[in-house]
Formats: structure tokens, C-alpha cells, sequence
């Protein structure tokens, strides 16, 4: 077994990963409307973490699995992972500067040559961080030696360093003033909010190589055989990955296959959410434009930077949540009865967007476009303050749930944790497609998406408290392990 040390400084590279999630989350939707990206079509940007989530983490974890290297299995591809999440902000921070010098014009609406440039670089930073999130979970569990307590101090680092990535990562996009941190970020095609886009992800390249190279220098591999490996004595035969996953589905037991449909719903009611939340604040709540006047790229600009704060709030809410989850559960008479009532919180906290986006543009027809006052703002960042409790119960009791079930069906844990990814990413996927043209369809904002996701929460959180079987009584909960958006 190795010593915590080892394991507290693999778990930190979680820290550098969620760092460069939370700026996508916080940032990368105004960003690439800023481009010249219609609203409508933006979301379709975001299918690339969905399907690279999708196909890339099942992949790598399959390969790292039955790699042979001196380096070990997983060191190998947490070193390309970080290595292709440098090139990829790169690519995604200096999208407009390359897009100039490849020939778009500064008074050209749509910047075509940045716009592709940029797609390049984001699905490139998707596919590195599944590369890097998958293997460093698996190190961990190596590290652990199959010892339990071990396994549960692991993933509680682990999810205690994706908080510290997001609220570093959401409290340096809320800086309005960062890049003058690196003046040479701002140039006659990078305006304030590309310039500090810009230096966000320079920081975040730094922080990840900081933590990655200390990883891969201090920590060393030891290979545990399996458990077949060891009754047999000879190493265990590569199974086709494809066969895999089908056997995996082919064994679902009814319990799991309610907790997917629960889950995708519950994925179907966030991912509105968290695709559009920055853009909701700088569109709807500060009545700016990505594409406007200067006055209204201001207020946008001032809109997405207290959408920022409010996801940094979330964190530190969802943080705290998270450590609660179990006691309240057993408070409320079981867990699932506790994701139904979350999932009705969150259905309550999308709606409220309604009455936050009413008074906001109530008080610019009579006060002109101005900020929203305290009151308007804070009824904004009250609902993400509020929605990190939903939060924290979307990453962890489905990967609870879903441990109880397979332990009780004599599943593996491990096939049935990596299919339950699928029910989180094929929604993500589907909202991506309709989410834009849904929101185009009633004028172009962002409630309609809001109110599909209020819909969703309120049949995710019936089917959790009426459909979802009881998990077993002798079974207690296992340790919680937190995930990221996909």
C-alpha cells in the first residue's frame, strides 16, 4: 500500500482538471458568441465533452488497464492527457489572434478561421481531460492495493481537490481585471474578455503542469494482479472491449436499469443549466449582448463575470453539501427519498430563473440599460448558491445507488459505473442538440431550456421516490464518489 503522501498528490490532479472545467463552464459559451457563434448553434459546441465522454473514458480505461510501459499503466496516459490539455487551451485562448493572422477581419461578424480553430481546441480539451480523469482515478485504487479505507481516503481526496478546481477556476473567471496580470494577453483582436480568457488558461496550463510533473516524478506504479490473475497464476486474457460492454448491458439488472433512466433524467434537468448559466446572467439578467454595442458587451461582459461568482458559490456550497449527504439521507428516511427531494429543489431553483429574468428587465425599462440592483443580483446567485445542494447529491448517490445494486446482483462494479456514465452523457448529448433551437423557438433566451430542465427534475424526483427499488437494507452506503460535467 502506499503512503497517503502518494495518494494526496495523484488526487491533486484533480485540482488542475477541474481548474480548466470550471473556466469551460464559466466562460466558453459567451466566448465562442463573442466569435460570432449564433446562440442557437452554440450548444452544439458542447456536444464534443458528451461524446468524448461517451466513448473516451471507457476506451482509456480499457487500454490502461492491459498497458505494458516502464512507466507504469496509467502514468502514460495521464503525461499525454495533460500534455494535450496545454495544446488544446492554447488553441482555445488564442483563437481569435490565430483566426487575425489566418485572415478574418476585425469587423467581420462571424470569425470563421477562430471559430474552427477554437472547436479544434475544445473538443481536443474535452478528450484530454476524460484521458486524464479516468487514469487517475484507476492509480488511485492501484495505490490503494485493494484496501478499502484506503480506497474511501483516496476518493474523498480526490473529490476534495475537484472542489478547490472549481472555486479556483470560477473565483479567477469572476476577475474582470486578470489580464492585466500578462498585458501582452490583450491585442487588436482579443478584446478584455478574450484577454482574460486568455490568462485564465495560461494559468491553468501552468497549475496542471505544476501538479502533473510532480505526480509522474514522485509517484511510482506497483501492478496488482487481479483477482482471476491470481487464482489462475498466468495473466488474465484481453477481452474485446466491445464484448465487454455488451455483457455489461446483457446482465443489467431491473434496478440498475430504473437508476440510468432516474439518472438521465436527473442529467436531462442540469445540463440547461450548466450550459447556459454565465450566458443567462450577461444576456437576461444584465440585459447585455456577446454581439452588441459596446455599452452591452460591457454588461454582458459584467454578467458573465457574476455568473462566474455564482458558480463559485455553488462550489463551495456543493463542497460542504457533499459532506452531508449520508446523515441527511438517513435523516429523510433513505437516499433515494433525499435525490427525490433535491431533484424537486432543483426544479424550484430553474423556475425561479423566471421571476430573476422578469424583475431584471422590469427595472432596465424603467431604470435603462443598467446593472441589475443587489436585490436582482442576489435572487441570481441565490439560485446557484441553492443548486449546489442538488449538486451534490447528482455526484454521488447515483454512484452509490448503482454500487448497492451491482454488489447486490453479483454485477461487476466497475462495467456497471462505467455504463451508468453512459445514462449521463447520451442526455447530455440530446440537450445539446435541442436546447439551442428550443431556446431560438420562443425568442432566443435561455428559459425555455430552463423549464424543459424544471420539467425533467420534477419526473426525475417522482421516479426516485415511487419507481426507484429500495436498495437493500444490509447494504450501507458506500464512500461517495464525486464526478465531473461528463
Amino acid at each position: 500500500m502506499a503512503p497517503l503522501w502518494k495518494i494526496i498528490a495523484v488526487a491533486s490532479i484533480a485540482a488542475g482538471v477541474q481548474f480548466g472545467w470550471a473556466l469551460q463552464l464559466s466562460l466558453l459559451t459567451p466566448y465562442v458568441q463573442q466569435l460570432g457563434v449564433p446562440h442557437m448553434w452554440a450548444s452544439f459546441i458542447w456536444l464534443c465533452g458528451p461524446i468524448s465522454g461517451l466513448l473516451v473514458q471507457p476506451i482509456v480505461g480499457y487500454f490502461s488497464d492491459r498497458t505494458k510501459n516502464r512507466l507504469g499503466r496509467r502514468r502514460p496516459f495521464i503525461i499525454v492527457g495533460a500534455l494535450f490539455v496545454a495544446i488544446s487551451v492554447f488553441l482555445i485562448g488564442f483563437a481569435a489572434d490565430l483566426g487575425h493572422m489566418a485572415g478574418d477581419r476585425l469587423d467581420q461578424e462571424m470569425k470563421t478561421r477562430a471559430v474552427a480553430i477554437f472547436v479544434v481546441g475544445f473538443w481536443i480539451l474535452d478528450v484530454a481531460n476524460n484521458m486524464l480523469q479516468g487514469p487517475c482515478r484507476a492509480l488511485l485504487a492501484d495505490l490503494s492495493a485493494n484496501d478499502h479505507k484506503r480506497m474511501r481516503v483516496a476518493n474523498a481526496f480526490f473529490s476534495f481537490f475537484m472542489a478547490v478546481g472549481n472555486v479556483l477556476g470560477y473565483a479567477v473567471g469572476s476577475i474582470s481585471n486578470l489580464y492585466k496580470l500578462l498585458p501582452f494577453t490583450a491585442t487588436i483582436a482579443c478584446d478584455v474578455y478574450c484577454a482574460n480568457l486568455k490568462t485564465c488558461f495560461l494559468i491553468d496550463i501552468v497549475f496542471l503542469a505544476v501538479v502533473t510533473i510532480g505526480v509522474v516524478v514522485s509517484v511510482k506504479e506497483v501492478q496488482h494482479p487481479s483477482q482471476k490473475e491470481l487464482a489462475k497464476g498466468e495473466p488474465e486474457p484481453m477481452t474485446p472491449f466491445g464484448k465487454e460492454v455488451t455483457s455489461a448491458f446483457q446482465n443489467l439488472s431491473k434496478p440498475m436499469w430504473l437508476l440510468y433512466l432516474v439518472t438521465a433524467l436527473n442529467w436531462v434537468a442540469w445540463f440547461p443549466f450548466i450550459l447556459y448559466d454565465t450566458d443567462w446572467m450577461g444576456l437576461e439578467v444584465y440585459g447585455g449582448k456577446a454581439q452588441g454595442t459596446t455599452a452591452e458587451k460591457r454588461l454582458y461582459d459584467l454578467g458573465v463575470h457574476a455568473g462566474s461568482l455564482g458558480l463559485m458559490l455553488n462550489s463551495v456550497v456543493l463542497g460542504f453539501s457533499s459532506l452531508a449527504v449520508e446523515p441527511l439521507g438517513k435523516m429523510v428516511g433513505g437516499v433515494k427519498r433525499w435525490w427525490a427531494i433535491v431533484n424537486f429543489i432543483l426544479a424550484i431553483g430553474l423556475a425561479c430563473t423566471v421571476p430573476v429574468t422578469k424583475m431584471a428587465k422590469a427595472y432596465r425599462a424603467a431604470h435603462g440599460p443598467v446593472p441589475p440592483p443587489a436585490n436582482i443580483k442576489g435572487g441570481a446567485l441565490s439560485i446557484f448558491s441553492v443548486l449546489g445542494i442538488p449538486l451534490s447529491v447528482t455526484y454521488s448517490i447515483p454512484f452509490a445507488l448503482a454500487s448497492i445494486y451491482s454488489s447486490s446482483a453479483g454485477a461487476g462494479q466497475g462495467l456497471s459505473l462505467g455504463v451508468l456514465n453512459m445514462a449521463i452523457v447520451i442526455p447530455q448529448m440530446i440537450v445539446s442538440v435541442v436546447s439551442g433551437r428550443l431556446d431560438e423557438a420562443f425568442g432566443g433566451g435561455n428559459l425555455p431550456a430552463f423549464i424543459m430542465g424544471a420539467v425533467a427534475a420534477v419526473v426525475s424526483g417522482l421516479m426516485a421516490l415511487f419507481v426507484l427499488p429500495n436498495p437493500p437494507s444490509q447494504a450501507s452506503m458506500p464512500a461517495l464518489m464525486a464526478g465531473g460535467g461528463h
